[in-house]
């Protein structure tokens, strides 16, 4: 079918909160390329938003998929278990840097990890209270609505949200939040809000994914290790975005050297199969009685193929280390966009998860949502899918895959540059 005759299909059957605004539909891809239903082709910048780290289709994953296929699809692992979800499991506590020996359960998306971290904190303390931050994103789910840092358009329709979570200020010195009025923010919400005793976690991302590629300070992430610890609260580190290599490292708290007690992950760690995972210290993990946690397809076998697939490609691949190359040039770039636009601000990256702020006034970074939504707009017209985010909707995030070829990231980065050009009138030197 072509993209107008799949367009008339959506506009009459799927629901328009779930409806995509692109015209164009994917019918193959590979790698950093997306062709469409009418043969476009198109350089993927997003990657299925953190999804697709090692690019679409990695013939490994392919053929470990294709394998698994021929064996066992379904059995629900908790009626009749299977090696590939031990062996997952196995190799997730070996390489998760939690505290202690680690456990794993696997469940099927970012936000049900975080749902079920949220039951094994509050069935390992005996508490209820959760804590969050300002501009985090932790899924669609009732609970992880209620945990997210934005409301709009993740709760701004649905009613009221599930109690006891409350909320600290994630520190971004470039909108005004130094780390110490964030650590002031948190303790703040001990005292008037959450009190420690009822507390069973404080949940953060150590990269706001959603809320704008703003990296925590090792210094505030350890404060908040020392916190928990005082208060008998867990660490819950949210890597559904940034862990499996986007920053540089298989997880972004490994820059910090701060061990949490739970760590939760999805996106890229199977590189499109639905799966994700909490892992965490035995004696949390092991806290809330038989048949607690898991679900009809929590950790299905053709997705766990997918993450043994995933993981021998880091290997084999060195996909750490091209993720901190790919950093360094999109940082490069950066650089030489903020010579060129005066609408171009704070370009930073923590290995590839990078992004740059638009602005109309720099002196006073004032966000400029509009124009990271025309910019994006304009690149999906010239080839190339672009993704914003942040609480103010002005960050241009770069998620293209870490296998991305140098060619065709070249492609895409003149894409972006071509685009502002035509947008603000200036002339780029990039």
């Amino acid at each position: 079918m072509t993209n107008a005759e799949l367009n008339d299909l959506k506009k009459r059957y799927v629901a328009n909160g779930a409806a995509s605004p692109a015209t164009q539909f994917a019918d193959r891809a590979e790698n950093a390329v997306i062709w469409d239903a009418d043969g476009n082709r198109i350089i993927d910048f997003a990657g299925g938003i953190g999804v697709l780290n090692i690019g679409h289709r990695h013939p490994k994953v392919v053929e470990a998929v294709k394998a698994q296929l021929d064996r066992v699809m379904h059995t629900c692992q908790t009626v009749m278990p299977y090696e590939g979800y031990v062996k997952v499991a196995e190799k997730l506590s070996q390489i998760t840097p939690v505290r202690g020996h680690a456990k794993v359960m696997l469940a099927n998306s970012g936000a049900e990890a975080l749902e079920n971290a949220v039951k094994i904190a509050r069935a390992a303390t005996g508490k209820n209270n959760v804590i969050c931050f300002d501009g985090g994103y932790h899924g669609r789910t009732f609970m992880t609505m209620a945990m997210n840092g934005k409301v709009a358009p993740y709760a701004a329709d649905f009613g009221s949200m599930p109690g006891n979570v409350f909320r600290a200020p994630y520190p971004v010195p470039y909108h005004g939040v130094s780390e110490d009025e964030a650590l002031r923010g948190l303790k703040m919400a001990l005292k008037t809000d959450a009190n420690p005793r009822d507390t069973a976690a404080i949940v953060l991302e150590p990269v706001l994914g959603e809320g704008g590629f703003y990296p925590a300070p090792a210094s505030f992430l350890k404060a908040v290790r020392e916190i928990c610890d005082e208060h008998g609260m867990l660490m819950i580190v949210d890597e559904v975005q940034s862990g499996f290599g986007r920053t540089g490292k298989m997880f972004a708290i490994e820059h910090s050297g701060v061990e949490p007690d739970l760590i939760t992950m999805a996106k890229s760690m199977a590189a499109g199969m639905p799966i994700s995972a909490v892992v965490g210290t035995d004696v949390h993990m092991d806290a809330s009685g038989p048949n607690s946690l898991g679900g009809t397809y929590t950790g299905s076998p053709v997705s766990c193929a997918a993450v043994l697939a995933v993981l021998e490609v880091f290997e084999e691949e060195n996909i750490l280390a091209r993720s901190q190359a790919l950093g360094e040039k999109l940082g490069k770039r950066f650089a030489k966009w903020q010579q060129a636009f005066d609408c171009v601000d704070n370009g930073r990256h923590l290995g590839a998860m990078a992004a740059i702020d638009l602005v109309s006034d720099r002196a006073n970074h004032t966000p400029d949502a509009d124009l990271a939504a025309a910019l994006c707009k304009r690149a999906r017209e010239k080839g190339l899918v672009l993704l914003s985010c942040g609480l103010y909707g002005n960050t241009i995030r770069f998620l293209m895959p870490v296998t991305i070829e140098d060619e065709v990231l070249e492609e895409g980065l003149a894409i972006v540059e071509a685009s502002l050009k035509e947008l603000v009138g200036q002339p780029t030197t990039a």
